[in-house]
């Protein structure tokens, strides 16, 4: 997706242009044909047949051609002057544009050299760059800006490190941690912005590969476009919460990360377009929340995803346009809760996926669309309507060896 106009900036790093001469040449044949087009559409409007022919010019008609001369004459040097003004305006522009990096990169350069200090010099130094962010003359230093900040959080960093309380290394540790959860938040608020807005960082890449999360708030964001990228990312305490997250056109990479003493939510988030990746992700203690959520349109894999243990929920979750995959998914222990999840449109597959006890489907409504555990094997879960003397619902599949015979 491209950014919004009112966002687009010029990309150039130096201008590239024609010669004048050429310029002008193509200037005044363009004038010529606009001119004798307008002549020909007028000629033939008036169903003109012929010139009538003079003997002699009198002085009115001489007068007339004279000030025609000047008027072609003033019209060309009205061209050259627009020619002109406008390279001039161009040349303007770009050493504006020169400038601005200029001392954009001088300030990036402080604000970079900041990140290396003590942490609260730190903590000036993500204020900084979001600032420049924000201040910068081109989409591309904009991003460079953004890299730098989820560089930071990608830095080796040991979560609830085994410090005694009240000692300098504890202080320590809690202020890096200020730091890294002040640039959360400043990305948070960046995304919640409207995506016209000038401000906005919607559409733009975020990596998180491998980072370490202990807490976090990337609640009521817009992922619109571009990638984001949480592969072998790390939730290893406090609450991340994705809680009312758009994900919208952007592509989501959860891939390998791993949930093991923390809490991730999603409730209420909706999943309306892209594609979002959970693959092969651990969940092996801690809480992952899809309470509410909407998937409407994007496609979601937990291909290989392994829940052992812990509590996955999509209580009161809604699959109504999405396709969600649990392909060869492994629920093999805690809980994992579709309770009261309405499945009325879309595909939710389990191809292969082995369910074992703790998955619960209480209260689920199959009203429409797919919900395929035909090859699912394990233990049958919780909640699912078996058949015997009433069928399966339309779109629900079981496996025969589940199904119970009336």
């Amino acid at each position: 997706m491209s950014p919004h106009p009112s966002r687009q900036r010029a990309e150039r790093r130096g201008l590239n242009l024609p010669p004048v001469g050429p310029v002008l040449a193509a200037t005044f044949a363009a004038a010529v044909l606009v001119a004798s087009t307008v002549f020909y559409l007028t000629w033939t409007l008036l169903g003109a047949r012929g010139l009538e022919p003079e003997g002699k010019v009198d002085a009115k008609t001489l007068f007339d051609m004279v000030k025609l001369a000047f008027g072609v004459v003033a019209g060309a040097g009205a061209l050259v002057a627009l020619v002109v003004t406008y390279r001039r305006q161009r040349v303007d522009e770009d050493g504006a544009l020169r400038d601005a990096t200029r001392l954009h990169t001088e300030r990036f350069t402080a604000a970079v050299t900041q990140l290396e200090a003590s942490p609260p010099v730190r903590l000036g130094g993500v204020h900084a760059l979001a600032g420049l962010a924000d201040d910068a003359p081109t989409r591309a230093l904009r991003q460079t800006c953004i890299d730098v900040l989820c560089a930071y959080l990608r830095l080796p960093y040991t979560a609830e490190p085994d410090t005694p309380a009240d000692t300098p290394a504890r202080h320590e540790y809690l202020a890096l941690r200020e730091v890294r959860h002040t640039a959360i938040r400043l990305i948070r608020d960046h995304l919640r912005l409207p995506e016209e807005h000038p401000h906005s960082w919607q559409g733009h890449d975020f990596d998180f590969t491998g980072a370490i999360f202990d807490g976090g708030d990337f609640s009521q964001t817009t992922f619109s476009a571009g990638k984001v990228d949480f592969t072998r990312a790390q939730f290893s305490g406090g609450t991340v919460d994705f809680g009312g997250a758009k994900f919208s056109g952007a592509t989501a990479y959860f891939t390998h990360s791993e949930i093991t003493r923390s809490k991730v939510h999603f409730n209420e988030a909706e999943f309306s377009g892209g594609t979002i990746y959970f693959n092969r992700a651990q969940v092996s203690a801690g809480k992952v929340d899809f309470t509410r959520a909407q998937f409407s349109g994007s496609k979601v894999r937990f291909s290989w995803a392994q829940f052992s243990g812990g509590t996955v929920n999509f209580t009161s979750a809604e699959f109504s346009g999405a396709t969600v995959l649990f392909d060869r998914a492994s629920f093999s222990g805690g809980t994992a809760q579709f309770t009261s999840a309405q499945f009325s449109g879309g595909t939710v597959n389990f191809h292969e996926a082995t369910l074992a006890d703790g998955v619960s489907f209480n209260g689920a409504q199959f009203t429409g669309g797919t919900a395929d555990l035909g090859t699912a094997h394990g233990t049958p879960p919780a909640g699912l309507p078996l058949g015997g003397l009433t069928p399966p619902p339309a779109g629900l599949v079981l496996p025969p060896a589940w199904c119970l015979t009336p």
